[in-house]
C-alpha cells in the first residue's frame, strides 16, 4: 500500500468550485472518450448516507487499454475498464477504483475542500492521523505537465478569465491570491501482487497527480464556461453530457430497463467510512480458470510393468526375426 497526501489550491472559493468540479468532469470525460474508449456513465443519482446526509452516488467504467504502459498491456485484455464508484457529499466525497480483473488493486481518494491555501496539517487526523504518508503540492501555474496535455488557452500563466478577472498567475501566486481554496486528497493505492507491487503503485500514483494537476488547470481555465450557472443548470449539462459521451464511447440502453431492477439495500450500498480492503474475490477471472469437471487426460497407462531381467524379451513383429548378432550396414 501507498500512502500520499495532495494539496491543490484554486483561486475560487469553496462554494465556486463546487459547480467547476462538476463542469469541468464532465467536458474533460467527454473530450477524452472516443469510440471504444472512455467515461461510461452507468448510474448516477442523488444518495443519502446517515453520517454525512445528501450526497450524490455515481459510477462510472473508465476504458483505458491504449493509455496504459506497453508492459501493463501485456497482461490485461483487450477490452479492459476500471470501475469508478463515487459518492459526493460536498465538501466532502469519497471515490474508489477497482478492476474485476486485478482483484487486489485498488485506489481510495478521500477528498475534501476548505478556503485555504492548503495550510491544515491536521484535516485527516480522523482518517490517516497515525499512518505515515508524504505531502505533496501541486501548483496549477507552475507544475508542468505531460507535453501531449498542454494547451495554452488552459495555462493559468496565461489564461486571465473575463467574468472574474482571475488568472495569469505567477510563481508564488499562493501566498497572496484572494480568494483561494484547497482541495485535500488522501489518495491510497494497492497493488498487492509480490514482484510488482512497487513499480505498479509508484506508475499509478504518478498518474493520479497528472490527471489532478489536468483537471484542475481545466476548471479553472473553464471558469467562464461555468461560472453563471445555478446546481440544477450545472446537472443538466452533467446529464446530457454523459448522454453524449455514451453514445460516443458506443454505449447504448440496454433493452431491459434499469430502474426496474430493485436498489440494493443502503446498508450495501453505503459509501465505505475508510479505505477498503482486498475485495472478497480473488480468484482469477472465468476464461482463465480450469474447469473443476475436466476428465483427466491418459497419456499412459494407470500401472506400468517392468521387464523380468531374467527373461531375453523378444519381438515378435511381422516381417522383423530377433538376433542377437550386431547390426551390419546392408552392402550394396
Amino acid at each position: 500500500m501507498l500512502l500520499k497526501e495532495y494539496r491543490i489550491c484554486m483561486p475560487l472559493t469553496v462554494d465556486e468550485y463546487r459547480i467547476g468540479q462538476l463542469y469541468m468532469i464532465s467536458k474533460h470525460s467527454h473530450e477524452q472518450s472516443d469510440r471504444g474508449e472512455g467515461v461510461e456513465v452507468v448510474q448516477n443519482e442523488p444518495f443519502e448516507d446517515p453520517h454525512h446526509g445528501n450526497g450524490q452516488f455515481t459510477e462510472k467504467r473508465v476504458y483505458l487499454n491504449s493509455k496504459l504502459p506497453s508492459w501493463a498491456r501485456a497482461v490485461v485484455p483487450k477490452i479492459f475498464y476500471v470501475t469508478e464508484k463515487a459518492w459526493n457529499y460536498y465538501p466532502y466525497t469519497i471515490t474508489e477504483y477497482t478492476c474485476s480483473f486485478l482483484p487486489k488493486f485498488s485506489i481510495h481518494i478521500e477528498t475534501k475542500y476548505e478556503d485555504n491555501k492548503g495550510s491544515n496539517d491536521s484535516i485527516f487526523d480522523n482518517e490517516a492521523k497515525d499512518l505515515e504518508r508524504e505531502v505533496c503540492f501541486i501548483d496549477i501555474a507552475c507544475d508542468e505537465i505531460p507535453e501531449r496535455y498542454y494547451k495554452e488557452s488552459e495555462d493559468p500563466k496565461h489564461f486571465k478569465s473575463e467574468k472574474t478577472g482571475r488568472g495569469q498567475l505567477r510563481e508564488g501566486w499562493r501566498d497572496s491570491h484572494q480568494p483561494i481554496m484547497c482541495s485535500y486528497k488522501l489518495v491510497t493505492v494497492k497493488f498487492e501482487v509480490w514482484g510488482l507491487q512497487t513499480r505498479v503503485e509508484q506508475f499509478v500514483h504518478k498518474v493520479v497527480r497528472d490527471i489532478l494537476l489536468i483537471g484542475h488547470r481545466q476548471a479553472f481555465a473553464w471558469v467562464d464556461e461555468w461560472y453563471d450557472m445555478t446546481m440544477d443548470e450545472v446537472r443538466e449539462f452533467e446529464r446530457a453530457t454523459q448522454e453524449a459521451t455514451n453514445k460516443k464511447i458506443g454505449v447504448f440502453p440496454p433493452a431491459i430497463s434499469i430502474s426496474s431492477i430493485p436498489l440494493l439495500p443502503s446498508s450495501v450500498r453505503s459509501a465505505p467510512s475508510s479505505a477498503p480492503s482486498t475485495p472478497l474475490s480473488t480468484d482469477a477471472p472465468e476464461f482463465l480458470s480450469v474447469p473443476r469437471d475436466r476428465p483427466r487426460k491418459k497419456s499412459a497407462p494407470e500401472t506400468l510393468t517392468l521387464p523380468d531381467p531374467e527373461k531375453k524379451a523378444t519381438l515378435n513383429l511381422p516381417g522383423i526375426h530377433s538376433s542377437d548378432k550386431p547390426c551390419r550396414p546392408k552392402s550394396e
